[in-house]
């Protein structure tokens, strides 16, 4: 799978060694009684200049121009852990496919933070990123296979990282980029070999050893002139007790300063779909100015009454005017199409031979990270009680006099639908800190010659801290209209003077811990050899412990309720433990004979046995075989059955406030008349839409609807079956050249999710698809509509987590490197050339949301949207780069392609349906001035390309900023230098 990359000249390659070698934790193995301190030392000394050498992502079969394409041949006498096995080999190949990217993909792509290269990955869709606003978080997550973060494993060194929250899902911003050596992506489930949570595979970074320091720093900035970052890092390294041992420290700052989207002319406005084929401004109805509709249906409001729907606009302060479609607020400029983020990480990894053959191993990583999310001021919404005499000091003669009329039991108070955007606090603004630990301790050594073990403990926790500004006091709001605190004037703009303002307002925090123990440990070696091939069989048997702990403490305003502008949220804790035992098994059966240039079968198996009651004792289990009749060409297949426990947040998650994005079918301006069908009518009116309100467009207040989101503590696992089928090409006849195409399918049953697969979802189910009110998905809208048949956010709609229906994806995986000496080039006698092509075909990529009916599915290949699949997922996706070596410089042009996709949403004609396939360029110039300084810089985004927009089926900024470049050119410059 990992191979030896191609040869540069002016890079000093690490030596062969004929011990066995592992990654750091820098353990290093020796074979029988063999002393390799010289040879590893030798190993681990190599040029800093290499930043910027060889410009490939590594290939799974990219092997060094020396004339040997073998991977038997090119790596003869050296046995190495593959990711996704813990048996040691001497070939780099498996039955699972693995994509490798390089340290120097890193380099040349001038990524700082992890995600910048993981998400131009074929095999990911891109989870939250730095340009996640709302939702954020200020993290950073890998999504395989678009099957969720909670379904990829991340390790590191080949052991669990640690993860930020509930929802046990690893910020790859806790990840030092600078040391990466390399990050082995395996396709597929893994949880035999790892555990729970590998569903959709494993994602493991290698680190590096350091010898002698190492320091650097880059800076970038948009051809905009802002977006400016900032890294300054050093890694010191060395042996001690006469090469016994090896220690490398590290530290890094990173700054990330904010872009705003007002910067960008495709985010300073707020897209909307006209319906008419069209894009039109738009914004929210929660207004500067407010609005003012009487809950009376409109059978029973007044004529004429200004407060009657769609209700009374105070444009003007203190007179209002029957509100209109135009009347909003453009709530984009204001918010951050880039985070901000400061980071300070630390650490250190080390080992020592403290007896011939037995080693002791520790790393510590310590990282603090402030990302802050911003957005417009609070939109204030709800059923509110006004005393008519207490605000009739701020309005009009003739408002009082409509207010007095919709008195209609005469006690001075009238009730009424209040939306007012509270501009006068400023901004939202969310300043989350985290301080992440992790430390791990472990021995490592042989027991005989053939035997080794390898135990450890790793301890690890985040704690978060999050403050809010910004925030409305719910209670306070009410205080302030209905008579029982000093008076608020909310009816017209910049109405609010500084005390009203200091009386409503309130700030908010709250903090969350999560932390993972895991004890394991593993002995692994060969049996016996059977005669019918050189090597021996391979084993691998242990146990592993893990314990998960989590909790979430919101303030009493956000337990309670009473805040007003970001989410609130109840108190969330828990822990769950498990105890596993596994084994491996790897069977070389016949190789050098003809026909069969090498035969080999794998096995392996997990039992875990869960301190859940739902979830109890669970097995995983895998089997693999690789066939090779000639060296040339190597035919591989392998079948996962893998296991995940729901996680903390899923389990015990309180209830917490959230505002997805959502169309409400019984808004006259989402469904097309042609559509409004009898039966469509009588749930809209059973769900409680009035009569004289249906088919308003004023039904949906707002492109988001209110609801609550929580955990279950009666969650099944989820389980997945993966097969993989795939050939290895490697010419011996065309050195240089390799090529893989693998085919993949991975099912998941019983997905944990939201219930009905979200509210968006459920709103889909309940109108278009079930279309009966007593279904379940249909009740949980029932009584949350106001007496205009809004969903106002007085009483919200409900969704716990549920094992869902499933999912599955299915396609192929291709890959082709070729790397070719051409002589004589401008800077020396041993120029190069390289090429290399990692994509991705999605043949289907299939949502089944309800668990007992699988025939109501969606196939998000080649598709977005809000109704299901979110960001785009196109049919075809791929990263291509071409380099040429020459002596001190290298010149590499990278490819990024996106595939076309059309909307997800059969049942609604948007004014964009389809997003045109997506091409950006990057160029990056890599210079060695001297033998240990090496300098970098580059152009990403090389013709400014800027990402597709539209209106109503967007994520977020009119495009989803996570897959599509929203800064445009960029530019970078980088240094490192060793001594």
């Amino acid at each position: 799978m990992t191979a030896t990359r191609a040869s540069v000249p002016r890079c000093r390659q690490p030596a062969r060694s004929s011990g066995l070698v592992t990654h750091p934790s820098g353990s290093r193995k020796q074979q029988g009684t063999h002393n390799v301190k010289a040879i590893l030392k030798k190993a681990a000394l190599r040029s800093a200049t290499c930043l910027t050498a060889a410009a490939v992502l590594a290939s799974t079969n990219a092997y060094a121009q020396d004339g040997t394409n073998s991977p038997d041949e090119a790596d003869a006498g050296e046995a190495i852990v593959v990711t996704g096995s813990r048996i040691v080999r001497r070939n780099l190949d498996s039955a699972a496919p693995v994509a490798v990217v390089d340290s120097e993909e890193f380099a040349l792509s001038g990524a700082v933070n992890v995600e910048s290269v993981i998400n131009n990955l074929p095999q990911v869709i891109p989870g939250t990123t730095s340009f996640s606003n709302n939702p954020g978080g200020g993290v950073a997550t890998l999504n395989l296979r678009g099957l969720g973060e909670e379904r990829t494993m991340v390790l590191v060194n080949g052991r669990r990282w640690m993860f930020y929250d509930a929802n046990q899902v690893v910020d790859l911003n806790t990840i030092p980029s600078f040391l990466i050596e390399s990050v082995d992506v395996v396709t597929g489930g893994a949880s035999a070999v790892y555990g729970s949570d590998a569903l959709a595979g494993v994602v493991n970074f290698r680190l590096k050893n350091v010898q002698g320091v190492e320091a650097g720093g880059q800076y970038g900035l948009t051809g905009e002139g802002d977006g400016q970052r900032l890294e300054a890092y050093v890694a010191m390294g060395s042996e001690f007790a006469d090469g016994r041992g090896h220690a490398t420290v590290f530290a890094e700052y990173y700054k990330r300063k904010s872009v705003f989207a007002s910067a960008r002319k495709f985010s300073e406005n707020v897209n909307w779909d006209d319906y008419e084929g069209g894009i039109i401004p738009g914004g929210s109805s929660t207004t500067p100015d407010g609005r003012f509709t009487s809950v009376l249906g409109s059978d029973d409001c007044p004529t004429g009454n200004v407060f009657c729907s769609p209700g009374g606009y105070y444009e003007t302060p203190g007179s209002a005017r029957p509100r209109v479609g135009t009347d909003l607020y453009n709530y984009g400029p204001v918010n951050y199409l880039m985070v901000p983020q400061e980071r300070y990480l630390m650490g250190g990894y080390a080992d020592y031979e403290f007896a011939d053959g037995h080693s002791a191993y520790t790393e510590v990583t310590f990282v603090n990270n402030r990302v802050a999310n911003e957005l417009a001021a609070t939109p204030v919404t709800g059923t509110y009680n006004i005393n008519i005499a207490n605000v009739s000091p701020f309005i009009s003669a003739a408002d009082v006099a409509a207010m007095n009329q919709l008195d209609t039991d005469a006690d001075g108070i009238v009730r009424m639908a209040v939306q007012r955007r509270v501009t006068e606090t400023g901004a939202r603004n969310s300043l989350d800190e985290r301080n992440a630990f992790r430390a791990l301790i472990g021995v490592k050594g042989e027991i005989t010659s053939n035997l080794n073990y390898d135990a450890y403990y790793m301890y690890s926790r985040t704690r978060n801290s999050n403050i809010q500004a910004g925030n409305i006091s719910r209670s306070a709001f009410q205080a302030g209209l209905d008579g029982s605190a000093d008076a608020i004037n909310i009816f017209g703009p910049n109405t609010l003077t500084p005390d009203m303002v200091d009386q409503i307002s309130i700030l908010a925090q709250n903090g969350d811990s999560s932390s993972l123990q895991v004890a394991s440990g593993v002995i692994s070696g060969s049996l016996f050899n059977t005669g019918m091939s050189s090597e021996d069989i391979g084993f691998a048997i242990g146990a592993e412990y893990r314990k998960v702990s989590s909790e979430f403490i919101p303030d009493t305003a956000l337990a309670s309720g009473d805040v007003i502008g970001f989410n609130a949220g109840e108190p969330t804790a828990g822990s769950y433990n498990v105890k596993e035992v596994f084994a491996e098994l790897r069977l070389p059966l016949v190789n050098n004979t003809p026909g069969i240039y090498r035969l080999e079968a794998t096995a392996a198996a997990r039992y875990s046995d869960y301190s859940l009651g739902a979830v109890g004792g669970v097995w995983a289990y895998a089997g693999g075989l690789e066939y090779a009749p000639i060296p040339d060409v190597t035919f591989r297949g392998q079948y996962q059955r893998a296991v995940r426990a729901p996680n903390v947040q899923e389990l015990f998650g309180g209830a917490s406030v959230g505002f997805p994005g959502a169309t409400d079918p019984c808004d006259g301006g989402v469904t097309d008349p042609e559509d409004r069908t009898a039966t469509l009518e009588a749930l809209c009116l059973a769900t409680g839409v009035p009569a004289g309100s249906l088919w308003s467009e004023d039904i949906q207040l707002n492109t988001q609807i209110q609801g609550t989101f929580g955990g279950n503590s009666a969650l099944n696992e989820e389980t997945s079956d993966s097969w993989t089928a795939g050939a290895v090409f490697r010419p011996t006849f065309l050195p240089g050249f390799s090529a893989t195409v693998d085919w993949y399918n991975i099912k998941v049953k019983d997905a944990i999710g939201t219930f009905g697969g979200g509210l968006n979802n459920a709103l889909d189910l309940c109108y278009n698809v079930f279309q009966d009110v007593s279904s379940p998905y249909c009740q949980v809208f029932v009584g949350a509509r106001n007496a205009n048949g809004q969903f106002d956010g007085e009483v919200l709609p409900s969704f716990l987590n549920a094992n869902t229906g499933g999912l599955e994806v299915e396609g192929v995986d291709f890959e082709v490197t070729y790397v070719q000496a051409v002589g004589t080039g401008l800077f020396s006698e041993d120029a190069r050339v390289s090429f290399n092509l990692l994509g991705n075909y999605t043949i289907s990529n299939i949502y089944t949301p309800v668990a007992d009916n699988p025939e109501v599915t969606y196939d998000c290949a080649g598709k977005f949207g809000i109704l299901a699949c979110g960001n785009p997922t196109p049919e075809w996706k791929w990263t291509s780069r071409l380099t040429w070596m020459d002596g001190p410089v290298t010149t590499s042009l990278r490819w990024r392609h996106l595939g076309s996709v059309r909307d997800d949403d059969p049942s609604t004609e948007y004014a964009v349906e389809k997003l045109k396939a997506y091409d950006l360029f990057d160029l990056t110039l890599g210079f060695d001035v001297t033998e240990t300084f090496g300098l970098t810089m580059g152009i990403n985004n090389l013709f400014d390309k800027q990402p597709p927009t539209m209106g109503d089926n967007q994520e977020q900024t009119n495009t989803y900023p996570g897959v599509y470049d929203v800064l445009g050119r960029d530019f970078f410059i980088s240094g490192r230098v060793a001594f």
